[in-house]
């Protein structure tokens, strides 16, 4: 990833297609594997809530509750985004940003020392990948990289709920 670099890897909800959240051109292998309109916008992982407020320009305080008392991953899109790829950033300005609890994926972003695109291991349109098995073979030989963490695994395995808050205080369930 340090060298733009593709990976797919498992994460605290699907697999998930990474790859450095500040590397626009890493962002455009993304949208490209996906066969995804680039005007719609992807979530990052980040370690930590350090991390998250350097990519962020300003948290919402009920964000830090939101994130403490979720009982399920939970995405939430924030306004400001500062410090990644352009094409990363919706057209407002937002962005979804999720810190991951789960060991594997908390640990790569930790190492990596910065946020790491999670977009559903899937072309666009098609399943998400629950599990390494339900990834489809040309997304296997698209990626850079295939991580061996969990691919035994077979457990269901869903998407993180995904809430958009505004520095107004408005709140959005968007899934």
């Amino acid at each position: 990833m340090k060298r733009g670099g593709v990976i797919l890897y498992p994460t605290d909800t699907v697999w998930g297609i990474g790859c450095d959240a500040t590397n626009e051109e890493a962002v455009a292998k993304v949208y490209k594997i996906k066969k995804r309109d680039d005007s719609k916008a992807l979530i990052c992982l980040v370690d930590s809530d350090g991390r998250l407020q350097r990519y962020v320009r300003d948290v919402p305080d009920v964000a830090w509750n939101l994130m403490e008392y979720a009982t399920k991953p939970t995405t939430v899109i924030f306004d400001r985004a500062v410090n990644l790829a352009p094409n990363l950033i919706a057209e407002d300005g937002s962005i979804a940003m999720r810190i991951t609890k789960e060991a594997f994926s908390k640990e790569l972003c930790y190492r990596f020392q910065k946020p790491i695109v999670s977009t559903s291991a899937n072309i666009s349109g098609q399943p998400a990948a629950a599990n390494y098995c339900d990834i489809a073979e040309e997304l296997l030989h698209a990626v850079d990289y295939v991580c061996f963490s969990r691919r035994q695994e077979h457990k269901p395995h869903t998407p993180s709920s995904i809430i958009k808050l505004k520095n107004d205080g408005g709140i959005k369930i968007i899934r």
